[in-house]
């Protein structure tokens, strides 16, 4: 085996006290403080009067939410791939059987509890990407605060209220299914 001598260059006295280099940090720094000061440049935004939502891009992915029908009807069918398909396992669903008597009844399932834990959420997209009746969204809110652990836990009601209605046709609903 071979042995490699990498030979060190030589540095000038300047090099070794490392001027060049504070130097021309310095004068970075003193560029920035210079366009601030001049109003050039916009340091910090003003959070609760001026927000990100203009500028959201397009594929922004933020908190997910359940959404209901045109009709006011809940999309999801409890059939909990979201759950199963949650890297982090942030969503619970708790299935319970639609009554007989309920026009209905053939979808046969629907969600009694539906909790996510925004806390563990890492808002992936993988569980609206697997919804085959599109019941849950990610929304653009970027804004998810809490001042416990429990109010960042979502239920079933707080995910449709943050939802809202999305048209479009639902499997569940339809009479030819």
């Amino acid at each position: 085996m071979a042995t490699v001598v990498v030979k060190r260059p030589k540095l000038s006295l300047a090099e070794k006290l490392y001027l060049p280099a504070l130097l021309g940090g310095l004068r970075i720094t003193l560029g920035h403080a210079i366009r601030i000061l001049r109003g050039r440049t916009k340091v910090t935004m003003q959070y609760p009067e001026e927000r990100w939502d203009s500028h959201m891009p397009e594929h922004y992915r933020g908190a997910p939410a359940l959404v209901t029908d045109e009709h006011g009807r809940e999309r999801c069918v409890a059939c909990q791939l979201c759950e199963f398909i949650c890297p982090p396992r942030a969503i619970t669903i708790k299935p319970e059987e639609i009554p007989s008597d309920d026009p209905w009844a053939k979808v046969e399932k629907r969600p009694r509890a539906f909790d996510i834990d925004m806390i563990r959420c890492i808002y992936c997209g993988m569980c609206e990407e697997v919804c085959p009746e599109q019941a849950i969204f990610l929304r653009k809110d970027y804004a998810i605060t809490g001042l416990t652990r429990g109010e960042m836990v979502h239920d079933k009601s707080k995910l449709y209220q943050i939802g809202g209605v999305r048209k479009g046709l639902v499997n569940k609903w339809n009479p030819l299914k």
